[in-house]
């Protein structure tokens, strides 16, 4: 284990504790956008990971959700998502993380840690090293098929109508034994390294919400690419995560979804109560 996961670790679970108080006593909710919010909470959780990873390591780059940015051109760079699952949060639904990530220059993901504080779970996992929760070794699901898998997916909290995952959230429900809807795309990706989902895929995701995520899943022994099956990058915009079992199962499903084959219609009230006797 290299000097940089207890550090990190440490520093996510403080980030956890502050995001917790805010949580007990509920929140003040700002407007990004039409509909994306951000909370005091973000704010004081970045500021103290910023804080604290400048601090230990002031030659490195960093990127954070809320507006932290430093470029140089380092060798590393930081990905913070100081709040993932902020809608959850503001709403006093208890699914929310922070999620810590090293990226080398040449996007070579180095070291993940992600931090549930509602359940006191600590994801981390170093590129080589394998993955952890709360210090024990994680590894994908051995599911083998999509009929019997159930995963995860996410929507934006804006454009909804613009998103074509609608169409594929309807047709991969079908196909499996069923989508799960949590609101943070970190904690899912770290649901696929440990085995309670078998895959994940989302839309339109941000470096600093998949790259923990994206290292865990992998060093469980995951797969993550894009839909198209190319690899997998920080700045592709989509995730596609899988114990590797189902993983070319999902790329043709897709691929049929995004060329309109084999598409079910939606059944009327009146034909599906038919259906339920």
């Amino acid at each position: 284990m290299s000097a940089y996961l207890p550090e990190v670790e440490a520093i996510a679970r403080e980030a956890g504790a502050l995001l917790m108080e805010h949580f007990a006593r509920r929140v003040v909710i700002e407007y990004k956008g039409d509909v994306d919010l951000v909370t005091a909470a973000d704010r004081a959780s970045e500021k103290l990971i910023v804080e604290r990873l400048r601090s230990r390591w002031p030659e490195h780059d960093l990127v954070g959700e809320e507006g932290a940015r430093s470029d140089t051109g380092a060798d590393y760079r930081w990905y913070v998502d100081p709040l993932d699952g902020t809608t959850n949060f503001a709403h006093g639904y208890p699914v929310f993380c922070v999620s810590i990530a090293l990226v080398r220059k040449d996007e070579q993901l180095e070291v993940g840690v992600l931090y549930d504080p509602t359940r006191d779970e600590m994801f981390a996992s170093e590129r080589g090293q394998g993955a952890r929760l709360n210090g024990k070794p994680i590894h994908v699901s051995q599911t083998a098929t999509l009929s019997e898998s159930i995963l995860g997916t996410g929507f934006p909290s804006h454009k909804r109508h613009k998103n074509p995952n609608i169409h594929c959230y309807h047709q991969i429900t079908l196909r499996s034994h069923g989508v799960r809807r949590a609101g943070s795309a970190a904690l899912d990706l770290a649901n696929v390294a440990c085995g309670r989902y078998d895959g994940f895929w989302e839309f339109n995701l941000n470096p600093w919400d998949t790259a923990a995520g994206a290292l865990l899943a992998q060093e469980a022994g995951g797969t993550v690419t894009r839909f198209d099956g190319s690899p997998f990058r920080l700045d592709s915009r989509e995730v596609l995560a899988s114990n590797g079992l189902i993983h070319q199962e999902l790329l043709t499903n897709f691929a049929e979804i995004f060329a309109g084959r084999g598409l079910e219609e939606l059944p009327s009230p009146v034909e599906y109560a038919k259906t339920r006797g």
